[in-house]
């Protein structure tokens, strides 16, 4: 039992072996929602319902779960097999980098979750060489803290220092209605991930989760969830209400 003196428990996700992930620290958990531009691309998030979750609970990682996004056991039923292949070699040394007139941007495609952020007003990368220009330069930062997977970093140009939006720790259930999909969960503000053999993975603020069992990159999302028109039954519940 905690006291006002304690400190905090860890904020920790731990991948079971073909089973859910298991959430430990009262991270806070709620649907986030993809809104599109009125040309259809993807532009910003809006927040849906927030899940009332204790302590300790376990999210679905193979798909099947009736009771979205928790697990509720389907996995043993479906024999899922959700061996993780992701990378372990850090971000900075997988990156292609970049370089622009003010800012560097480092890109691991892999990691790529589909959420599409880079590409409205022009993709990212024609943007980056263009950012002597204060409003491209503004418009490449905003597509890049949009990613919900990390997949793309920038850095100053001048300064070498990292630009990264202050991330609260917290899980989104994404929901893609433009896409007509469920996402990946976007963990965010560097929760630590833990491996079933007890080893960690990179803490980094944005990651994404793959939730759909299809990515072959697990436990990360690789866009599998939208070549496959994922669905967890969700987005209907907030579909009607997003406005920009």
């Amino acid at each position: 039992m905690s006291t006002p003196d304690s400190p905090s428990p860890e904020k920790r996700i731990v991948v079971s072996e073909n089973g859910p992930y298991l959430v430990s620290g009262g991270v806070p958990l709620r649907i986030q929602n993809i809104v599109p531009n009125k040309e259809g691309m993807s532009w910003d998030w809006k927040d849906g319902r927030t899940f009332e979750v204790g302590n300790e609970y376990a999210l679905c990682r193979c798909g099947h779960s009736q009771q979205m996004p928790f697990c509720d056991g389907n996995h043993a039923k479906f024999g899922f097999e959700g061996k993780e292949t992701a990378s372990r070699i850090p971000f900075s040394q997988r990156a292609e980098r970049i370089e622009g007139p003010t800012l560097i941007l480092s890109d691991v495609q892999d990691l790529c979750a589909f959420a599409r952020f880079c590409d409205p007003g022009g993709k990212i990368w024609g943007l980056i060489g263009q950012t002597d220009d204060s409003g491209t330069r503004a418009l490449a930062i905003r597509e890049a803290m949009h990613c919900p997977a990390g997949r793309l970093v920038l850095h100053d140009e001048e300064t070498r220092k990292e630009i990264e939006d202050a991330l609260e720790p917290a899980i989104g259930i994404v929901e893609d209605p433009a896409l007509g999909c469920s996402g990946p969960l976007w963990v965010q503000g560097g929760i630590a991930i833990e491996s079933s053999d007890g080893r960690r993975y990179e803490k980094r603020n944005r990651v994404t989760l793959c939730r759909c069992g299809a990515s072959d990159t697990k436990p990360f999302c690789n866009g599998s969830h939208a070549s496959m028109k994922f669905h967890d039954g969700l987005m209907k519940e907030t579909k009607a209400k997003l406005v920009l």
